[in-house]
């Protein structure tokens, strides 16, 4: 009997089949993702985030000082005049240079500032 259960032991793991773990990833940015993981995923982060934005781009409303500039497109023609100059929470700071017009925008609530350079 002994020799009967060892025999069928040594016949039945020799013939056991193993599986191949492999790795898949979850996020569709990597290669081989699920691309309908996407919301899934972003509504997971959306519902971690405590975060409340309350601003809704107000700072941008108070750039209304450069919309007589030409907008976004500034140039030598219809850059802002030289000196220093505050509209509401910022203040702007323009001067030539050898690199060509700077603006120096100041946010002085928050004390962040920006640096535009307009080249020659």
């Amino acid at each position: 009997m002994k020799y009967f259960i060892f025999f069928l032991f040594i016949t039945f793991s020799t013939v056991s089949f193993g599986q191949q773990l492999v790795y898949k990833p979850i996020n569709p940015s990597f290669v081989g993702g699920d691309s309908f993981n996407g919301a899934w995923l972003l509504n997971s982060a959306n519902a971690q985030n405590s975060f409340q934005d309350d601003s809704q781009f107000d700072a941008f409303d108070r750039l209304g000082g450069f919309g007589g500039f030409g907008g976004n497109q500034f140039t030598k023609e219809n850059a802002p005049p030289e000196g220093t100059s505050i509209s509401g929470d910022f203040q702007y700071e323009v001067f030539d240079s050898s690199g060509g017009l700077v603006i120096n925008v100041l946010n002085i609530v928050t004390g962040e500032a920006t640096q535009i350079i307009i080249p020659n």
